[in-house]
């Protein structure tokens, strides 16, 4: 049988290591997890007892696999057929996304992932006859610096659901965002096509062309969205409550959702019609 050593008595059972009473070899009963610090009243001091063998291996295991994806709408299930070769044949159709595993496959992680940068966080509160009850409202952008960019908003209890929701939204929303030229039409577009406004609430942002090496003449957080949305020069102006950051950013995504509402006389073209996968193809639901 194991020693007493250290300890004040508890350290034999249910001690951290009191001496000689907590090494795991000493006998059955000697498992090293517990109370006892070792302070011993006649035995010298003992150090901390192992922690043990795991019970399992830590947080997610190295053995883990994502779930195969089982899309729930039709636009989801064609798009895993493959029917919609990109992200721009949905927009085409102005058909609406409600699964952010779509999104996912058209960016995948290892080539095309899409970023994302948490653009507010603040605290709102509600008054209820048991006290006040504090939420957390949080905005989500993400793009891909290249022409899309999409912007979330979530209230949640916890920040953590907050983020992830938002971001999920943020999915959702995500839009194509169209670039022109300033002046001369040398090399790729750089700016937005032309003169474009958005609305929030008090918050006004309008975006205007600039030539060519002026960047992002705009407030911090407009310039992580426009960044993201892949525009290189451009003159933002801002009027109302500027310092609402929410409908501040809101504005901003909604100014360059309206970028692909304009067609310059070079897109006057004539183009062919295509009939909508949704109406082309049957898809076969699974039975559970």
């Amino acid at each position: 049988m194991a020693e007493r050593g250290g300890g004040f008595g508890r350290g034999f059972r249910r001690g951290r290591g009191g001496g000689d009473a907590g090494d795991r070899e000493s006998g059955p009963r000697g498992r090293g997890r517990g109370r006892g610090r070792g302070r011993g009243r006649g035995g010298e001091r003992g150090g901390r007892g192992g922690r043990g063998g795991g019970r399992g291996g830590g947080r997610g295991g190295f053995g883990e696999k994502e779930e195969e994806w089982k899309p729930i709408t039709k636009l989801g299930r064609l798009v895993k057929e493959g029917k919609f070769p990109t992200m721009e044949s949905i927009f085409q159709h102005s058909i609406k996304i409600k699964e952010p595993e779509i999104v996912d496959r058209y960016f995948p992680k290892e080539t095309n992932p899409l970023k994302d940068e948490i653009m507010k966080i603040k605290p709102v509160q509600k008054q209820t006859a048991a006290g006040q009850r504090t939420r957390f409202k949080t905005w989500v952008a993400i793009g891909d610096f290249k022409g899309h960019v999409g912007l979330g908003q979530k209230c949640a209890a916890e920040v953590g659901i907050a983020i992830r929701g938002a971001h999920t939204l943020a999915k959702l929303s995500i839009v194509p965002v169209r670039k022109g030229y300033w002046g001369s039409k040398l090399g790729e577009p750089h700016t937005v096509p032309c003169k474009v406004t958005g609305k929030c609430g008090s918050a006004r942002v309008r975006l205007i062309p600039a030539p060519r090496g002026t960047g992002l003449v705009a407030a911090a957080v407009t310039k992580k969205m426009l960044n993201m949305a892949g525009i290189e020069d451009v003159y933002c102006k801002s009027r109302g409550q500027t310092r609402t950051t929410g409908n501040f950013i809101t504005a901003c995504f909604l100014a360059l959702r309206k970028t692909y509402k304009i067609l310059s006389p070079d897109l006057w073209a004539p183009t062919k019609l295509v009939q909508n996968p949704l109406d082309k193809y049957s898809v076969k639901v699974e039975k559970k």
